[in-house]
């Protein structure tokens, strides 16, 4: 039996545009259309203090999208757990690219911000896609995830859990290690989990920067971290691929970069 999505009658709820959003900022350095006034004012400031946010954005685009299709394809990955999902910006959103290797795929969305949560529920309903839901959870909530996440999910098999460019928005005081090992923990072996996160340990004046003005501006603020802090994430995990190095170490420079201020890598739970 096809799970279909359970809240495609459900309205999108009310949110302030004057206060800038993650996913929206996001959207704006991706080049999207879904951004609102606060959303470009908060992203230009970030961009002004390091012009390289875009190209991060981009890129860590690019290695979700590759990493759902390789594990797709390579890996016989079936289900996928999308947590900050974001907007999307033309046609690689999770569903559509795990289910054009596999049309059973199973995905989930996960985020808390209305207008992405609101997005993500139409572009499913209008695919008439099967085998998806959307959660309008926080990634702090972790048990209300696995407990709406079940629904569509079977975590008696293996799953692959995209954190591209959320832990950034948890701060140490709410633990993010042990919010991934919540995570780790109630997945099967065989589990991948996809991390993207900026640095703090590479061009740290641009970073610090850029993480000062847009806390200044965001509701939400973002907190770069270390090799080493990144590197924790994936404990109880065998790292494949490079492990966790900055981005241009998994496809080389990128628009000049040589190195990229932003960690990517790739667990699996054995």
């Amino acid at each position: 039996m096809k799970y279909r999505l359970a809240e495609e009658s459900v309205a999108p709820p009310a949110f302030d545009v004057s206060v800038p959003h993650p996913a929206r900022i996001w959207n704006f350095w991706l080049g999207g259309k879904d951004h609102f006034a606060a959303d470009r004012a908060a992203g230009q400031t970030a961009t002004e203090a390091m012009p390289l946010m875009p190209v991060i954005a981009r890129v860590a685009k690019r290695f979700t999208r590759t990493a759902v299709r390789e594990l797709s394809e390579d890996g016989g990955i079936r289900q996928f757990l999308d947590i900050g999902v974001g907007l999307p910006v033309g046609n690689d959103a999770t569903h559509e690219m795990a289910q054009r290797v596999a049309p059973d795929a199973r995905v989930v969305y996960v985020d808390n911000d209305p207008v992405a949560v609101s997005h993500a529920r139409a572009l499913l309903v209008g695919s008439g896609t099967g085998m998806t839901d959307c959660l309008d959870v926080d990634l702090r909530d972790t048990g209300e995830i696995l407990e709406g996440a079940a629904r569509a999910l079977d975590f008696g098999r293996p799953v692959a859990v995209l954190l591209s460019a959320v832990l950034d928005f948890i701060p140490d005081a709410d633990d993010p290690w042990a919010i991934v090992a919540r995570l780790r923990d109630a997945v099967a072996p065989g589990s991948y989990f996809l991390i993207t996160h900026l640095a703090s340990d590479i061009e740290a004046d641009a970073v610090a920067a850029m993480a000062d003005g847009y806390g200044r501006r965001a509701a939400v603020p973002i907190t770069p971290r270390g090799r080493g802090q990144v590197v924790r994430f994936f404990d109880g995990m065998t790292q494949v691929g490079p492990g966790v190095v900055p981005a241009t170490g998994w496809y080389g420079p990128d628009d000049g970069a040589d190195v990229l201020p932003a960690y990517f890598g790739l667990g699996v739970k054995q």
